[in-house]
């Protein structure tokens, strides 16, 4: 026989402040480890939305970024024209672009700068990236010192408003417009024209990388492959989201360091669930003995209190998952150790992770409340029922 819910839901309300207390330390915890997964999460949305599954991006062998990859215009011709390769417009769809990093300040701090994207791109090349919508001003004129800026990085960084002008390569550029790339990594950059921005910086006719898109995913595999074998080229190619999957390692040590710290947090809630329930088990003897008079056995006594942690640690779950909600949609930036720049993204909490955090509460729940609830289960009933 059962003991009723009831009775563990009145004992809970009976010790009003052990509960709230024992409850805020488990939502303390849980807050912890759900705000880490919606960095991380959103940074993943950000890379993993980034891209088209039929772009192939084409670096130099062993270059780990476009940064630190240089291509020459010959080796553009070379590839643009090889088969499997979409048409738009009648053209090849085969962008040859040049990304280089600036230092710009934060609106809030002036005194903190950080490593932006600066990314020279060919009309072809804006062509192919799906979603892009301008939402302010308008889009720059190509063989003019122009840029135009995403959105999230328009936010946070200093100059980056129509009308401000920006200093890099060999002068001054005007923002002329703000364009919004959805969540993509895009929306972290600058753009402006290919060709000036080549020029501008004494790159001759060599840029960064090669961005394509194959008419089919066998079309894209068969071309990754036939410019690994061409050995003229000396190119790695890879699918362009797989490129920005790599990224991920930038959160990495965020991650690392916010796990080590819920679960150290965690391990003190655990031990905080188990006071609690000890001193829950220690005060109510004679009812534990009255309980095994009534008929009720081990087994339903241990699940009783084992359900009475259970409880208490899902309502701390359940509160730090709405002390964590307000930062879903905030928007952060963390530093790319692939491409040496900043990437801004949203904290993004989702289903699955509140699933998670609710899980890993009621872990915390039965770890700290299997050994008091097995203390109360094996408790002499005479002896019970002689305690005060």
């Amino acid at each position: 026989m059962a003991i009723p819910l009831s009775y563990n839901i009145r004992n809970l309300r009976v010790r009003k402040a052990t509960t709230a207390m024992t409850a805020l330390g488990i939502a303390l915890t849980v807050a912890v480890l759900l705000g880490i997964m919606a960095l991380v999460g959103g940074l993943r949305a950000a890379l993993s939305v980034t891209g088209d599954p039929l772009h192939v991006m084409l670096t130099r062998q062993g270059s780990t970024s476009e940064l630190t990859s240089v291509l020459t215009d010959e080796k553009f011709q070379v590839v643009k024209f090889m088969p499997g390769i979409a048409q738009i417009g009648g053209e090849p769809a085969a962008s040859h672009e040049l990304v280089t990093v600036i230092s710009l300040p934060l609106r809030t701090n002036p005194a903190e700068e950080g490593n932006i994207n600066i990314r020279g791109i060919s009309a072809i090349g804006m062509k192919m990236r799906a979603g892009l919508k301008l939402v302010e001003g308008r889009w720059f004129d190509p063989g003019k010192r122009e840029v135009a800026v995403g959105a999230a990085l328009q936010g946070i960084r200093a100059h980056t408003s129509v009308g401000d002008k920006l200093e890099f390569g060999r002068g001054e550029w005007e923002v002329v417009g703000i364009f919004d790339a959805g969540k993509s990594a895009y929306n972290s950059e600058i753009w402006a024209d290919g060709n000036f921005v080549t020029s501008d910086y004494g790159r001759d006719t060599a840029r960064s990388s090669i961005l394509v898109r194959a008419t089919d995913p066998a079309a894209a595999q068969a071309l990754m492959n036939r410019v690994a074998d061409d050995q003229r080229l000396v190119l790695d190619g890879e699918f362009e989201r797989d490129y920005y999957a790599k990224q991920m390692t930038a959160a990495a040590p965020v991650q690392s360091l916010g796990l080590f710290v819920a679960a150290i947090m965690a391990i003190g809630s655990s031990f905080a669930a188990m006071n609690t329930m000890h001193a829950a088990v220690a005060r109510r003897a004679r009812e534990i003995g009255v309980l095994r008079v009534l008929g009720f056995s081990r087994g339903s006594i241990l699940v009783s209190f084992l359900i009475e942690s259970l409880a208490l640690s899902l309502l701390g779950g359940l509160l730090g998952c709405v002390l964590a909600l307000p930062l879903n949609g905030i928007q952060t930036r963390i530093g790319n150790f692939v491409t040496f720049s900043e990437t801004a993204f949203e904290f993004q909490i989702t289903p699955d992770s509140i699933l998670a955090a609710i899980v890993f509460a009621a872990v915390m729940g039965v770890l700290g409340g299997i050994l008091p609830a097995r203390m109360a289960a094996r408790r002499d009933i005479l002896t019970s029922l002689r305690e005060l």
